[in-house]
C-alpha cells in the first residue's frame, strides 16, 4: 500500500476523489494539522499552531508517505528529517523554482516533483484581458473620476489591431494568446529556446529569440510578462528595457516581481513612456506599504490574487489524478520540474 499526504488544504470533494482512485493508495488528509485557509484554494494559509503531541502527529504522517500532494511549507525542517521516503511532489503552483532551490529539493536522489504549470492558464489568460481593456477603456480615469464624483466625458480605444508580446510561451502565455488572438489582436512572443521553433505552433504571428527582447518590446502596445524567474529572467525589464518600450504601451506582469525593476518601472510612467501598468506581483510581497507605486493612477496592483479561481482546486485534482494514474502505472508524469530550467 502507497501512502499519500495532502499537504495543503483542499476541499472534501476533491479529497474523496483522490480516496476513491486506486485501491493500491492510502489517502491521510488532516486539516487539522495543516495551515488555515485565508480564501478559497489557498495553499499557502496561516502557519498552523500546534502542540507537541499534533506536531509528532504530522511528522510520523511525513514519515510513511511516499507522495505528497503539495509541499509542507511551513515545516520543511520537519520534512528533511522525517520525510525519508518521499518518491514524488505534486505541487500546488507552477512557479515553484525558488523554494525547491532554497530548500535543496533539487539534490541528486531528491524526490520527483511535478509542477501545477496550466493549472492557471485561464483565469490568468481572462486577466490578461481585463488588463489591456482596462485601459483600452481608461478605467483608471473613469475611477478617478469616480472617487472625485465628477461626471466629465472621454475618449476610449479598441483592443483591435493592437499589438500584444507576451515574454514567456509556456502554458499560460500560449493561452493568453489564443484569447487575445481572439479578440482581434496581433500578438508577438518570446521564449527560452526558440531554436526550430515555428511561431503558428504557439499561436504567435512572430516569435523572438530572447536576445531580441528589446526589439519584441518596441512594436507592443501591450507587454505581459509571464516568465519564470530565473537567472536569465530576473531583472530583465530594467531601465534600458523600459526606454525600449513603444511610447504609450502597457506592462502587465503575471510572472513574478523579480522580473522588474520596480525603480526604473516609475522612473518610465514618471517619463511617459508607458501609459501604465498591470502588477499581479512585486518584487517582495507583500508589496512594502512606502512604494510609491501604490498611490498611482497609472498603475493597477493585484495582490499576486489573479490566478485563484474557484475552479482551481478541480483542476489541479483532475492535473494530480493523471499524474497519480502516470506514476502507479510507471508512466512519465506531466509537468516534470527540471532543475536545470528552474521551473
Amino acid at each position: 500500500m502507497i501512502d499519500l499526504l495532502i499537504c495543503s488544504p483542499l476541499e472534501s470533494v476533491h479529497v474523496e476523489r483522490i480516496r476513491t482512485a486506486s485501491d493500491r493508495v492510502r489517502v491521510h488528509y488532516h486539516p487539522e494539522l495543516l495551515p488555515k485557509p485565508r480564501f478559497e484554494a489557498d495553499h499557502i494559509g496561516d502557519p498552523p499552531e500546534l502542540d507537541e503531541a499534533a506536531s509528532e502527529r504530522w511528522a510520523s504522517l511525513l514519515e510513511q508517505a511516499e507522495i505528497l500532494f503539495d509541499f509542507d511549507y511551513y515545516r520543511m525542517k520537519v520534512f528533511k528529517s522525517r520525510a525519508r521516503k518521499v518518491r514524488w511532489i505534486q505541487a500546488s503552483s507552477a512557479g515553484v523554482g525558488r523554494f525547491v532551490q532554497h530548500h535543496g529539493l533539487d539534490a541528486p536522489g531528491g524526490p520527483i516533483i511535478t509542477t501545477a504549470a496550466g493549472v492557471h492558464a485561464r483565469p490568468l489568460a481572462e486577466f490578461v484581458i481585463w488588463a489591456m481593456l482596462s485601459f483600452a477603456k481608461n478605467y483608471p480615469l473613469a475611477k478617478r473620476q469616480q472617487q472625485e464624483r465628477v461626471w466629465s466625458r472621454f475618449h476610449n480605444d479598441d483592443l483591435e489591431g493592437k499589438t500584444l508580446a507576451i515574454v514567456g510561451l509556456g502554458a499560460i502565455g500560449r493561452e493568453v494568446a489564443r484569447m487575445a488572438k481572439a479578440l482581434g489582436l496581433r500578438v508577438t512572443g518570446t521564449k527560452r529556446s526558440t531554436e526550430g521553433v515555428d511561431a503558428k505552433d504557439l499561436g504567435v504571428d512572430r516569435l523572438y529569440p530572447l536576445t531580441d527582447l528589446h526589439a519584441l518590446l518596441s512594436e507592443a502596445d501591450y507587454v505581459c510578462l509571464v516568465a519564470p524567474q530565473t537567472p536569465e529572467t530576473e531583472g530583465m525589464m530594467d531601465a534600458a528595457a523600459f526606454s525600449a518600450m513603444k511610447p504609450g504601451s502597457v506592462l502587465i506582469n503575471i510572472g513574478r516581481g523579480a522580473l522588474v525593476d520596480e525603480s526604473a518601472l516609475i522612473g518610465a510612467l514618471d517619463a511617459g513612456q508607458l501609459a501604465g501598468a498591470v502588477l499581479d506581483v512585486a518584487r517582495k510581497e507583500p508589496l512594502p506599504a512606502d512604494s510609491p507605486l501604490w498611490t498611482r493612477d497609472d498603475v493597477i496592483i493585484f495582490p499576486h490574487s489573479a490566478s485563484t479561481s474557484k475552479q482551481e482546486n478541480g483542476r489541479l485534482t483532475d492535473l494530480f489524478l493523471d499524474n497519480l494514474a502516470r506514476y502507479l502505472d510507471g508512466s512519465p508524469l506531466r509537468n516534470l520540474y527540471v532543475p536545470e530550467r528552474m521551473y
